[in-house]
């Protein structure tokens, strides 16, 4: 795997990645289309392969007592999901700089989706989160 780049809007916010991304996940959950104005379309990465370079304008919010959201405090960008005892940090699937070699897997949190839009493609929907 070659070495992957991103940031956030402003350049405040800068990573690596050095490992395989998981494809992309679209949640619907609160505060998934709270935090981004829509819904979320995530990736993750191995802790181990994923460095954060430039942490400028980094701010981490405690979402949950359990997990937290990292943003850019200058330009508002949502870039991460750090749930506590995972080895994989999550990561804003449009953060990523150039072709990403993912594609969205499935959704997540329907129940909760906006009535504003449709789910009309033919990818996996979960209520929740499916347990594996």
């Amino acid at each position: 795997m070659d070495k992957k780049t991103g940031s956030c809007l402003c350049g405040d916010v800068q990573f690596d990645i050095m490992g395989d991304l998981r494809d992309s996940v679209a949640c619907h959950c609160n505060q998934c289309r709270k935090t981004s104005g829509h819904f979320v379309s995530a990736t993750a990465v191995s802790r181990d392969e994923f460095k954060i370079t430039v942490d400028k304008g980094l701010k981490w919010y405690h979402s949950s007592n359990r997990a937290r959201r990292g943003f850019c405090n200058n330009c508002g960008s949502s870039l991460f999901w750090d749930q506590d005892g995972r080895d994989k940090m999550g990561i804003m699937s449009g953060t990523i700089d150039g072709e990403t070699g993912i594609k969205t897997s499935n959704h997540i949190y329907v129940a909760k989706k906006g009535d504003y839009y449709d789910l009309d493609d033919v990818l996996p929907k979960h209520k929740t989160y499916p347990q594996k």
